[in-house]
């Protein structure tokens, strides 16, 4: 899968504008801690130490610049199939009783909120369920080298798997984009080029 725009061999150390990374593993409740001691990310919009938030790692898969994709090899995942925590280059944070998500990558972090949910139940045969589908979020907060990705939107491709015991597993490709231009940004470009055209043709 190639992003487009920036590609990870870009001496810029941007992402692309449209980057993909992988979930996958375990997911581990994250300890509610007083606000005065929590590692909030620089994050405005969410309280990771609230009591709510969930986590589980991030691998790269395309579309991040070299010094943002860590040790890891670009699509690998977790090598082997293991849930391998060294190999990760960053944690995910969600709410299963909410809608906020954040996203702690080399370089910034990225806050979130769910759209839309078109995620279908399949049982797995053991007592648990899987959860097959897609996602929407869209991007409210953005540090770092990705504050350009604010107002931009992520796609969720999901296999979460609720195990019988009650706890989730994830396995979920997310594929994120930085804004469109506005049709209003388009028009004025077109209507800059055109201009340029007619002043070019009069010298």
């Amino acid at each position: 899968m190639q992003a487009a725009g920036s590609s990870q061999d870009d001496p810029t150390g941007q992402p692309a504008d449209t980057f993909v990374i992988l979930l996958s593993g375990p997911y581990k409740p994250v300890p509610q801690e007083p606000n005065v001691d929590c590692k909030n990310l620089g994050l405005l919009q969410v309280n990771l130490c609230d009591g709510s938030f969930s986590t589980t790692k991030i691998f790269p898969v395309s579309g991040l610049p070299k010094g943002a994709s860590g040790q890891a090899n670009s699509g690998e995942g977790p090598r082997s199939g293991e849930r391998q925590a060294e190999n990760a280059i960053g944690n995910f944070y969600t709410q299963f009783a909410g809608i906020l998500a954040a996203y702690d990558l080399p370089g910034g972090s990225l806050t979130m909120v769910f759209t839309a949910n078109n995620l279908v139940p399949v049982p797995d045969g053991q007592g648990g369920t899987y959860l097959v589908g897609t996602l929407q979020l869209d991007i409210t907060e953005a540090t770092g080298i990705y504050a350009s990705f604010l107002g931009g939107h992520n796609k969720m491709v999901d296999i979460l798997h609720q195990l019988a015991d009650g706890t989730f597993v994830e396995h979920c490709y997310c594929i994120i984009s930085r804004p469109a231009p506005t049709a209003i940004n388009r028009h004025d470009s077109e209507g800059g080029t055109e201009r340029s055209r007619r002043n070019d043709a009069r010298a």
